[in-house]
């Protein structure tokens, strides 16, 4: 490729698409499975109780049930980047939303505990899925120049999920009287809110058939006309498309199938940039930030606010994750990744060690004294607001773009892998930390949150305003 077509290729990179609008339509199509993602993992939060009284079971049994989703996940998550190279992104998109709908009915019907755990494992896998296709499909698909904002929609999917999760799950709530066991047409209210995740299950996969395939899939499968006509869709005609897909297919001639070996040969195992998207993927977790989503009407109680109150502050959080999360969108092309993530890894670490405090007070009448309740309430929002505006879309943007091209399907699926592992592990220790010591356990996660600081200082890359070509 000669000089000048190169800067006719770095121009075009930086025009705006004509139909700016159709792309945000791909993007937040593809997206649909960010909003899956976020109202699965967060209804089970409405559920908790009601499956610890339906099924008479204790603290680590219950953290099973909601925890064991994340085993399907990681296993979503490692297999979806190979399948989607042999089969196509959108096909990978489809066979989530199946995964998704089937466990949707089943969560809702169980007819023993060992039932309801099986389908929370295979939506599990539908999770994993999406989480893995999401944001490589995006950013495939999106203008260099608009892609840290168009990949953040990935988390605005799960934030958007979340919130509509919670306020769906009070609103059932409401209608059977504030009993989460409470029958509504023949089924308890529980149930209710597990089974209405088959509505967003069957549009994500109706919208995966109106959107275009990768154009670097295509490529790879000999379709060159059409990942033309998908790279004018998607980044204007001021575009060379010969010289883009010239740029695709000597990125893509360089590199082979990425495979589990391709990522050995560091010190310690793994290659360092592999190990970088772990850890951006681990510490997002252990900051204890599902513990929100899972857990927070249970936790709520547990410090004596009522049911109906422990719903409503689980909508707030969600809420004030959706503002974190628009805030993100708007800096992430502005003030890069590496900046974003640390602030947020300030103010998380502050916020969680205001909440340690807060829960090492005695209870009174078995509720929080007004002043640790409030600092409580105050900076358990704050938290969830740095996570949101930080890490919460940094580390979907960072495992999308940090990848060399030879590597970044089996990577994905490693550090996608190791966020769902990571995420399971503080599900499922949650209720037995807060059985044992509740603030000692919010201790652990400002830990985390303070060791991440340094994480981002000397490891963490910036990729803001590359192309994918230009990784590695």
């Amino acid at each position: 490729m000669t000089t000048t077509a190169q800067a006719q290729g770095s121009e075009g990179r930086k025009a705006r698409p004509d139909h700016l609008g159709h792309v945000i339509f791909i993007t937040a199509a593809a997206a649909m499975g960010g909003f899956l993602f976020g109202y699965d993992s967060s209804v089970i939060n409405g559920a908790v109780e009601a499956i610890r009284g339906r099924y008479d079971i204790g603290s680590a049994a219950l953290a099973q049930v909601v925890a064991i989703a994340l085993i399907g996940s990681a296993i979503g998550a490692a297999t979806a980047g190979r399948i989607a190279d042999r089969i196509g992104r959108i096909r990978v998109m489809q066979i989530a939303a199946l995964l998704f709908t089937v466990s949707a009915v089943g969560s809702a019907l169980p007819f023993a505990l060992w039932d309801l755990a099986m389908w929370r494992v295979l939506g599990g896998i539908g999770i994993g899925m999406a989480s893995v296709i999401g944001p490589a499909y995006i950013a495939e698909v999106a203008p260099p120049a608009y892609r840290g904002r168009l990949a953040s929609f990935q988390q605005a999917a799960i934030v958007i999920g979340i919130a509509v999760s919670q306020l769906v799950n009070y609103g059932i709530l409401n209608l059977a009287d504030g009993d989460q066991r409470g029958t509504i047409a023949g089924l308890e209210a529980w149930q209710w809110m597990l089974g209405v995740m088959v509505i967003p299950a069957v549009l994500y996969g109706l919208l995966s058939f109106a959107i275009p395939e990768s154009p670097r899939f295509l490529i790879s499968v000999g379709r060159i006309d059409r990942a033309k006509e998908v790279l004018k869709e998607v980044e204007g005609k001021a575009v060379d498309l010969d010289v883009r897909v010239d740029e695709i297919e000597q990125a893509m001639r360089s590199e082979h199938k990425s495979t589990f070996k391709d990522l050995m040969g560091g010190r310690f195992g793994l290659l360092p940039v592999v190990w970088i998207g772990v850890g951006l993927s681990v510490f997002q977790q252990l900051v204890g930030i599902n513990v929100a989503f899972y857990y927070s009407s249970t936790l709520w109680q547990s410090v004596g606010v009522d049911p109906s109150g422990s719903f409503f502050y689980s909508f707030t959080t969600s809420i004030i994750n959706i503002l974190g999360t628009v805030i993100a969108m708007i800096f992430v092309d502005k003030i890069g990744r590496k900046p974003l993530a640390l602030i947020g890894s300030i103010g998380m670490a502050i916020s969680l060690a205001l909440v340690a405090w807060a829960f090492s007070a005695n209870l009174v009448d078995g509720k929080l004294p007004h002043t640790q309740g409030l600092v409580a309430l105050v900076a358990a929002h704050a938290f969830v607001l740095f996570f949101a505006l930080s890490w919460g879309v940094v580390v979907w943007v960072l495992l999308g773009e940090m990848f060399p091209n030879k590597l970044r399907a089996a990577a994905l699926g490693v550090a996608a892998s190791a966020q769902w592992i990571a995420n399971w592990a503080i599900t499922a220790s949650f209720p037995s930390l807060s059985d044992w010591n509740l603030s000692g356990t919010y201790v652990i996660y400002t830990a985390f949150a303070v060791l991440s600081i340094p994480f981002i200082l000397k490891w963490v890359p910036e990729t803001k305003g590359k192309a994918l070509e230009e990784m590695g």
